[in-house]
């Protein structure tokens, strides 16, 4: 599923066929069959490629570059020399393209990203808050779905009965009928419900159903430091301010259908706002989001990761998901 994302990625950021084979090294078919389908339609590996000839030596290789953190830049390792180190001095009998490969990868992992805090158009961040509501007359708890665009300040909120990876999905898919256009990037923070675990190289291992999503929707998804709510600090703002604004007083609706129709109705008024230091309207500036925004895909991918079918007003229906923060 993730080299799933990545080659669909690349081709639409203008790679073409042949170089993705050869970039990834897999066959040009490989390339057409992942372009044709948002997930893989059949087998799916399971394990890691096991690399016998490299895979003993991968401890000796990271020591010897984490040890050259603390070297001059012009005295590190390169792979030839870590290939003639390892053959000399380890018994290494495999070739020098894979250490190369492993070294290229190795530090595509570990490149820290920092996300800008200026904001370009056709871009969005993404979270989730809480608060009360009352439901057909029942008194519970609301995890609303917020949906930011940060340089015109374009919100969309969505509330759900729970907020469970199905909720993530659903709520983009709303988002981007909603703004009719699908963002460049979406900033997240580091959900349970979204990444199913963090490498110690930083990198994110991707819930099944969330990377599906990005997959079909072409999005490069970017993650805020743990700790870091600054981060993504224009829809934290976004989450406390639909608090304060779209659930005081407590909103009471027959149905959760109900409630999303005004909360969409909410967030469509906004628009109309003019921010303090803006020159002009949230809705003036939301056009030079949507114009950088990617058009929408000739069918909505489904939110729903269980053969029975999902209803999203429901929480049986939908699989509960430990949250990582509420």
């Amino acid at each position: 599923m993730e080299l799933y994302l990545k080659v669909r990625l690349a081709c639409s950021e203008g790679m073409t066929q042949r170089q993705a084979a050869k970039h990834f090294n897999i066959s040009r078919d490989t390339v057409r069959k992942m372009l044709s389908y948002s997930t893989p339609p059949g087998y799916q590996r399971r394990s890691p490629v096991r690399r016998p000839k490299l895979d003993p030596f991968v401890s000796t290789i990271d020591r010897w570059l984490d040890e050259d953190e603390n070297m001059p830049r012009k005295q590190r390792h390169t792979a030839k020399r870590v290939f003639d180190r390892l053959r000399d001095e380890c018994g290494f009998t495999g070739g020098y393209t894979i250490i190369k490969d492993y070294m290229r990868e190795r530090s595509q992992r570990r490149q820290e990203v920092f996300v800008p805090l200026s904001h370009p158009p056709g871009h969005a961040q993404a979270d989730f808050g809480e608060a009360i509501v009352v439901i057909g007359g029942v008194e519970q708890k609301a995890h609303f779905f917020v949906f930011d665009l940060p340089h015109s300040d374009g919100c969309y909120v969505r509330a759900y009965p729970a907020a469970v990876a199905e909720a993530w999905v659903d709520g983009h898919i709303h988002a981007f009928a909603f703004f009719g256009g699908v963002p460049q990037s979406i900033v997240y923070d580091n959900d349970r419900c979204l990444v199913a675990k963090i490498l110690p190289d930083g990198t994110r291992k991707r819930a099944a159903l969330f990377s599906g999503f990005l997959s079909h929707y072409l999005i490069r998804d970017r993650y805020g430091r743990p700790g870091k709510g600054n981060d993504k600090g224009s829809v934290e703002g976004l989450v406390g301010y639909a608090r304060r604004n779209f659930m005081v007083p407590i909103p009471r609706f027959a149905t959760w259908d109900e409630l999303n129709l005004w909360l969409e109705e909410q967030c469509r008024k906004r628009q109309g706002d003019r921010l303090r230091g803006e020159s002009g309207t949230i809705g003036e500036r939301l056009q030079r989001d949507l114009a950088a925004m990617r058009a929408l895909p000739a069918s909505p991918k489904s939110a729903c990761a269980c053969p029975g079918g999902c209803d999203s007003g429901t929480k049986t229906s939908w699989r509960r998901c430990d949250r990582s923060r509420m």
